[in-house]
């Protein structure tokens, strides 16, 4: 068996090795082992997780071999489940695969108390009733829980959770914190003393909050020779100018555009040849010193949230958080602790290596001061001040400006109550009527299938008595919602009884794949799991997030964060995608 490191060796490369161990150690659960279920697990079992428990009461039928790849001519007639992880099982031997042979609805009514002994659990083809009684039994157990469902060529995802903290939320950009709109005191004789500087950097920090300035004053932008001139970096450059610029406008750094345009016309005169890229970088970067100084508003409302006020109960991130509210109102004075790296840029290597020390020095500094309050903090709670590992503390330090908070309404509460407003506003949008369409059906052919023992379009001979039962549903759930009046398109709900409730290979492996994508999220804490129901419309070839709850009550910052998130999310997807793809290749499978 190949070593772990050579085995998972790209996908490391995305989320680390601590992601990896949270994979090995997660235990997850699939109800339903369709081609929706059986793609997701696919996914994981790739991937490295640590368990698996597949849960199906019914028996290989040949239509089965159509649109599932984990079942071939040998498994007609035996039991689903075994069969699913049998062939699961093959494509990674570290991973422990286990099946039950019993209908998830069963155990959903029966034995609730199953599914407390999973990290997380992916409920496939799961119609409404089932949906919500088994979201009630996973939040009262504090596990885990994602939907996902494909129906013809419509499908979707929906994650369902209290609250889920993200340290390491890996945004695709974000500005470099270089704090050149607020630089902190620095060095004097960085080239003869860094060394020595380093260590009295610390300690001075650490017992006086307070530290030596003086390493871009070691800089002369007016040197002569063109080759020091040059390989000045552009972060000394831009503080220098800075500071030129505040002497002469009364300590105000430039805010109109008038000022910021005659900034950078500053920078420019103090180029004395065109090449000189180090300036080229500065002007570019010039927009870093006009930036306002302190926290985001993100942050400021995870530092003000209730749970910042920490209790016994609390969680080692909430912890973290009251230690960094602690740290921005005194040692940090308004700013979050430094990330320590810096950009590439142009410089001499000497410059360059010392500019980096002196990043790190104040990061390392950073994190001793907010491990002192975190350690307090513990005390305080009278838990054990180690057991939350400086390794945790260090990276939530280093990535503090990019913390994530989310919190999921129980998927009862979303079918009972959803933001009406919004819900309105979708259906008149010609760019989501079409998905908030597929929603509406997909709740509609659930309660079309309690009421008359079947989907619609499922049995050749009654598709007309079905098309027009299925649109009376649809407007008694519109009615229900709260959308008196409101109606779905006659394309739409034939389309829907057309589907006859198949599950298609190429949708079910695009709705695993999403939903695979978010269990990883979920286990390893990286990257921002989507918030709201994920709708894929495979008429148009569309993906789109629905919000249905008041973005207040969620935090949420609107509709376009949203658009936002599902292009992060599908670049994360296939990044994945590729990491998983290539080590499938990888085994010659």
């Amino acid at each position: 068996m190949a070593e772990p490191k050579t085995k998972y060796d790209r996908q490391l490369r995305i989320w680390g090795e601590q992601g990896q161990a949270a994979l090995e150690k997660a235990s997850v659960c699939l109800l339903n082992c369709g081609p929706t279920g059986s793609e997701t697990l696919k996914n994981l079992v790739l991937g490295g997780i640590g368990s698996i428990t597949v849960i199906d009461g019914s028996k290989v039928e040949l239509g089965d071999l159509g649109n599932n790849f984990m079942l071939d001519e040998s498994c007609v007639g035996q039991s689903k489940a075994k069969s699913v992880c049998a062939f699961l099982q093959e494509l990674n031997d570290a991973v422990k695969a286990k099946f039950i042979e019993e209908y998830p609805e069963k155990l959903i009514e029966t034995n609730p108390s199953f599914f407390s002994q999973f990290t997380l659990v992916v409920a496939s083809q799961l119609v409404e009733d089932s949906m919500v009684k088994l979201d009630r039994i996973c939040r009262e157990a504090n596990v885990m829980l994602i939907f996902a469902r494909s129906y013809g060529l419509t499908g979707l995802v929906r994650i369902s959770l209290k609250e889920h903290t993200v340290i390491e939320s890996k945004p695709d950009h974000f500005l470099d914190d270089l704090r050149l709109n607020n630089p902190w005191p620095e060095l004097r004789n960085i080239h003869a003393y860094l060394n020595e500087y380093i260590g009295i950097l610390l300690l001075s920090y650490v017992l006086t909050g307070v530290l030596p300035n003086r390493f871009a004053e070691t800089f002369d932008l007016n040197v002569p020779d063109p080759v020091a001139h040059k390989h000045t970096p552009y972060v000394v450059i831009l503080i220098k100018m800075a500071e030129e610029w505040t002497k002469a406008h009364g300590g105000s750094l430039p805010s109109t555009r008038e000022e910021k345009k005659e900034f950078k016309e500053l920078l420019k005169s103090k180029m004395i040849a065109m090449d000189e890229d180090n300036y080229k970088e500065a002007i570019e970067a010039s927009f870093k010193v006009f930036a306002p100084r302190g926290i985001s508003f993100d942050l400021q409302q995870i530092i003000n949230d209730s749970h910042a006020e920490v209790n016994s109960n609390s969680s080692d991130f909430w912890v973290m958080v009251e230690a960094l509210k602690e740290f921005i109102a005194n040692e940090g004075d308004g700013e979050a602790p430094l990330e320590g790296s810096i950009p590439d840029m142009t410089s001499s290597t000497e410059h360059y290596v010392n500019l980096q020390k002196i990043y790190q020095a104040k990061a390392e500094a950073d994190f001793i001061a907010i491990e002192l309050r975190v350690r307090n903090i513990q005390k305080k709670l009278g838990r054990e001040p180690g057991s939350i590992p400086k390794a945790m503390i260090k990276s939530f330090c280093k990535n503090a400006r990019k913390l994530k908070v989310c919190r999921y309404r129980l998927i009862e509460d979303e079918f009972n109550s959803p933001s009406i407003s919004e819900l309105q506003k979708y259906l008149t949008d010609e760019d989501y009527s079409v998905a908030v369409g597929f929603y509406i059906l997909l709740r509609a052919v659930d309660r079309f299938a309690a009421n008359y023992n079947s989907f619609p379009g499922e049995f050749d001979g009654a598709m007309d008595e079905d098309i027009s039962r299925l649109k009376t549903t649809a407007v008694s759930v519109l009615s229900d919602l709260g959308c008196n009046g409101s109606t779905l398109t006659e394309d739409l709900i034939n389309e829907m009884c057309r589907f006859g409730a198949a599950e298609l290979h190429a949708v079910a492996a695009l709705i695993g794949g999403i939903a695979s994508q978010e269990v990883i999220k979920l286990i390893t804490k990286q990257f921002v799991p989507m918030s709201g129901t994920f709708i894929f419309n495979g008429i148009d070839h569309k993906s789109q997030l629905l919000i249905l709850f008041p973005f207040d009550e969620m935090g949420w910052s609107g509709q376009s964060s949203a658009i936002l998130q599902l292009f992060r999310s599908f670049m994360t997807f296939y990044r994945l995608r590729h990491s998983l793809l290539c080590s499938l290749g990888s085994r010659g499978v």
